[in-house]
């Protein structure tokens, strides 16, 4: 199994030496303005002096013009390339024969909403990454629209020249928007059957939105029935975190299933009418996943008897 933290990168070296030149140049430059100011302040009294002052003292808090975005960065290894946000964590990975396979473990088991759900109208993506998810979604669901969300332009760019997403067409869209502001459109209320969360900065160790009032704007969402897939970290603090609020906003019908690979837990949240299944039931649907998706659905199911303690049915 693909591991999920990889070698430090030649790019993350580099786009941290690029961060500390930007800062000295920043400052180099806030310099040679104050000299400049400070000539004219003379004739100006004291109050410009104070104020040319002020630009190193910015420029120094600031840090310099950054990059709003992570540099996004690449690697291949046995057959597989991976995206980086500029640092060694993985952010997505594509196996190069298999483009529409969802490689990694975790991915897998983001798509455990199958043992509950059908495929929805509507299933929408925040954070693109490599696109893994879409496109499985996109190709495997020929009936659903799949939308993907994501703030970086330079992600939606390297998904579809490095990672094989197709352009948009009558079903597929990728928005090039920030997640919050998604899900607090008032024009996506009930209207996601599925929605599939993975949204993580550079350093790849905790959701970079993860309150309350987020996971309630993902509810509200979502139609009845609907359901939600998170990608966390369990063994980060921001799990229990995060955990505690997706029972809140979702009135406990939570289930995290167990750790994958480098700590990586997949939450399930439900919405609507109760759900309830027989263990033959839950059988029947894993062994047809199995032979139309090629994903392990009786491993979920066996998860998810672990967390649940349910041996026969199962009721959420």
């Amino acid at each position: 199994m693909i591991k999920l933290i990889k070698r430090a990168s030649a790019e993350a070296r580099a786009f941290r030496q690029a961060q500390r030149d930007g800062l000295e140049l920043e400052i180099e430059r806030a310099g040679q303005h104050v000299k400049a100011t400070k000539g004219r302040a003379r004739k100006n009294g004291a109050a410009r002096e104070d104020l040319a002052d002020d630009g190193i003292k910015n420029a120094r808090e600031q840090g310099g013009r950054r990059p709003r975005f992570a540099p996004v960065t690449f690697s291949e290894e046995g057959g597989v390339r991976f995206l980086h946000f500029g640092t060694e964590w993985v952010q997505g990975a594509m196996r190069l024969r298999h483009p529409w396979r969802l490689e990694l473990e975790y991915a897998q088991q983001m798509m455990a909403w199958l043992l509950f759900l059908d495929a929805p109208a509507r299933i929408v993506q925040l954070g693109l990454g490599s696109a893994a998810l879409t496109k499985f979604c996109y190709r495997q669901f020929p009936e659903s629209r799949v939308e993907a969300v994501e703030l970086n332009p330079a992600v939606v760019i390297a998904a579809r020249s490095m990672f094989a997403l197709p352009q948009d067409d009558a079903r597929l869209r990728v928005i090039e928007s920030d997640a919050w502001d998604f899900v607090n459109d008032a024009q996506q209320r009930e209207s996601i059957g599925v929605m599939q969360i993975d949204l993580y900065d550079a350093t790849a160790r905790g959701p970079v939105l993860d309150s309350v009032a987020f996971y309630r704007a993902c509810r509200d969402c979502l139609s009845s029935p609907g359901m939600l897939s998170v990608n966390l970290f369990g063994d980060h603090p921001s799990f229990e975190r995060n955990l505690k609020h997706l029972r809140t906003a979702f009135e406990g019908r939570v289930i995290a299933l167990p750790e994958v690979h480098e700590g990586n837990r997949v939450v399930l949240a439900f919405k609507g009418p109760a759900l309830a299944f027989s263990e033959a039931q839950l059988a029947a649907r894993a062994r047809h996943l199995e032979d139309t998706t090629e994903l392990p659905a009786r491993n979920w199911l066996a998860r998810l008897r672990e967390v649940t303690d349910q041996a026969v049915d199962f009721a959420i």
